[in-house]
């Protein structure tokens, strides 16, 4: 694991006047050891088949793809759905679909888009919570978001959180900014947030933070303790700070919806090798990589069969109790 900060400087050794010297600030950083989540993003809504032909679209293709993502170290799935040309949708039918396919074929949790796709509205983009997935994504701030506007109002915010927390999902909170890391806890504030928090800093993307470590270091230092973060960066970046995000004690989320390439020029053949790049990489730095029903009690989610029997009683929640 990289050092946290240089060494302290030997005052004897400074030049008169000698300089003040700021302490550097308390990194809040999970043991390397720690187990590992590892998140396969393997559609998401704006890669298209013309960049790559290892695009899942049907249900029955993106099963297929999360139990490769599976067998080769992930144990959640970014889920975004397409309609039959190709282009993204938020159909509640469209996930149903593929949620039912994914869960015939593996264990891993399912992790549906409320982000959709940019100029979307917010009933559109909630569909997918219909489904009463066991995890969703906030969006927590508007972002320039490439040449586009992904418009994430505050009032859009904390109704799309409400959404979720009363469907029983457990919210991955996007976090663009670091500004978007303070919204995501002026709703725990709020009471619309229930600890504990898994944030995932999505770096890289144009129009939004730099993928850089020391962007990376500060970002972890707004968290509070006792919340879990990961790391989502795009294209060429995507390697680098997932590797990064690994060594610091965090999770990682790796697929054809951020980068398309197994290395420079080569397309990687669906998302399983790069699952399978990362999970090597978490092992050789000491990572335990943990399967989907480690990753339910490090996140909070009951276990599929306690949940199963609860939706079944009640409607029930994802979320474990207490």
């Amino acid at each position: 694991m990289p050092a946290l900060s240089a060494p302290p400087p030997d005052h004897a050794q400074l030049p008169e006047p000698r300089p003040i010297i700021t302490p550097p600030p308390r990194i809040l950083v999970t043991p390397p050891q720690s187990a590992l989540i590892l998140t396969a993003a393997i559609v998401g809504a704006e890669t298209t088949r013309a960049q790559t032909p290892h695009l899942p679209i049907t249900a029955r293709e993106l099963a297929d793809e999360a139990a490769r993502c599976r067998d080769a170290g992930a144990s959640v799935v970014h889920l975004h759905v397409r309609n039959p040309d190709g282009s993204p949708s938020q159909s509640r039918a469209l996930f149903a679909e593929a949620i039912a396919a994914i869960h015939e074929k593996t264990d891993v949790i399912v992790q549906t888009s409320t982000g959709g796709a940019v100029g979307m509205g917010v009933d559109e983009r909630a569909q997918p919570l219909l489904c009463s997935p066991e995890m969703a994504t906030l969006n927590c701030g508007t972002l320039n978001f490439g040449d586009g506007i992904f418009d994430n109002t505050r009032p859009l915010i904390r109704d799309m959180a409400a959404r979720i927390r009363a469907g029983g999902s457990v919210a991955e909170l996007e976090c663009y900014e670091v500004g978007h890391i303070h919204e995501a806890l002026s709703l725990v504030a709020e009471g619309l947030l229930a600890e504990p928090l898994h944030f995932q800093f999505v770096l890289g993307v144009p129009g939004g933070i730099a993928a850089r470590e020391d962007v990376l270091r500060f970002m972890i230092t707004q968290i509070p303790q006792g919340a879990t973060w990961g790391v989502a960066a795009v294209g060429r970046h995507q390697r680098p700070m997932t590797e990064l995000a690994m060594q610091l004690g965090g999770h990682a989320r790796v697929g054809l919806e951020d980068n398309i390439y197994l290395d420079k020029g080569v397309l990687a053949e669906g998302s399983a090798p790069l699952v399978a790049r990362a999970a090597a990489f978490a092992r050789s730095v000491g990572r335990e990589v943990v399967e989907p029903d480690r990753a339910r009690q490090l996140l909070g989610i009951r276990p599929r069969a306690a949940a199963a029997q609860a939706g079944a009683a009640s409607g029930g929640s994802a979320r474990a109790q207490g």
